[in-house]
């Protein structure tokens, strides 16, 4: 009776799930983290209660005590294009997974922030910050952060060197492009193409300068001429407009290397159902990412692939290395890229 007037004042407590089970706070406490030892039918009779009781832990008052929120910060530059909305399902699972929340930041069209925004989310006081847009500075995220070291999602160009500039202090995932893209230009030239265009992606996009850069790198080793550059924005009908003008104004190409698949979408419907060309017959098409839909049977479109599971692994690392040692120096992980093959590139007529 007690327990029924005590919860219909408010919600049940700690307290309440301890004596009704006849343990200790702590071991409730204890009930709750799946990573400390506790007798599992302690356990199981602790959480039935606390599922009678409809009582969970508050987190407002384990972070107090621990320093820990178990938030994670997420900025992106968008959340429903194709591989920003895969890779952010797939990081929420995985953090979940850890017993960590989501929070989902998402910056101006230039890929930068609003202060007021980065004040709003340092009320949160997140365990760490993951950042896929470089406009966001290390040294500006500093002074909203606190204790948080943010990761930086980042694409490495052609020849530079791991040296940081002196500043805040902030981990790094490192995403090695040359080797997918060396693969895609080798597949490419074996089946005789001599002239690719390379269609863009956003102009202030440090992954697109580097795709670009890499590209030109790959194909002057391989003794080929220089890449004609087409704009686009990672999207379908940028991608689409910018083929037709490329083969109706231009002096067209042997194929097409788009900035990300979605840009390739736009560009083989362009040349098919506009233009009346066949891929890969009289055009190859090679896109990047490896989204889902790449492998849809109307593209089934060869693209050189960022593994996701292994990019959100190398997150939940960094994530949980830097809170197991706080005061470490500057953390990184690397990955590589690598060609999927697929029907967009093959003989030519």
């Amino acid at each position: 009776m007690a327990d029924g007037a005590e919860l219909s004042r408010g919600r049940a407590t700690a307290e309440m799930v301890a004596a009704r089970a006849n343990v200790s706070r702590v071991a409730v406490s204890r009930a709750f983290n799946p990573h400390t030892s506790l007798k599992p039918e302690k356990r199981e009779l602790i959480l039935r209660i606390a599922q009678e009781l409809n009582y969970t832990p508050d987190r407002a008052a384990r972070a107090l005590v621990s320093g820990r929120t178990h938030l994670v910060g997420v900025i992106v530059p968008d959340v429903c294009s194709n591989w920003e909305s895969q890779e952010i399902d797939a990081l929420t699972t995985a953090l979940q997974a850890e017993g960590f929340a989501t929070l989902l930041f998402k910056t101006r069209t230039d890929y930068s922030m609003d202060e007021q925004l980065l004040a709003y989310m340092r009320g949160f006081n997140p365990d760490s910050v993951i950042a896929f847009v470089e406009n966001v500075k290390a040294r500006t995220l500093a002074k909203f952060l606190g204790r948080a070291v943010p990761i930086y999602v980042d694409y490495p160009l052609p020849g530079a060197t791991s040296a940081r500039e002196a500043g805040p202090l902030f981990d790094r995932l490192n995403i090695l492009q040359r080797d997918g893209i060396d693969q895609a230009v080798a597949l490419l030239q074996g089946y005789g193409v001599r002239r690719i265009a390379y269609l863009a992606g956003v102009e202030k996009s440090r992954a697109n300068v580097a795709r670009e850069n890499t590209l030109r790198q790959v194909m002057a080793a391989r003794g080929m001429e220089p890449p004609t550059v087409i704009a686009g924005d990672f999207g379908y009908d940028a991608a689409y407009q910018s083929t037709v003008n490329l083969f109706r104004v231009g002096e067209g190409a042997d194929a097409i290397f788009a900035a990300n698949d979605v840009s390739a979408f736009g560009a083989m419907d362009a040349l098919r159902h506009e233009l009346k060309l066949r891929v890969p017959e009289d055009v190859s098409v090679v896109g990047f990412d490896d989204i889902a839909q790449a492998h849809w049977k109307s593209y089934n479109l060869t693209t050189v692939k960022f593994d996701l599971d292994e990019r959100v692994q190398a997150l939940v690392r960094l994530i949980l290395r830097r809170l197991n040692n706080p005061d470490a120096p500057a953390l990184e992980e690397t990955l590589d890229t690598r060609l999927v093959v697929r029907g967009t590139v093959g003989a030519r007529r």
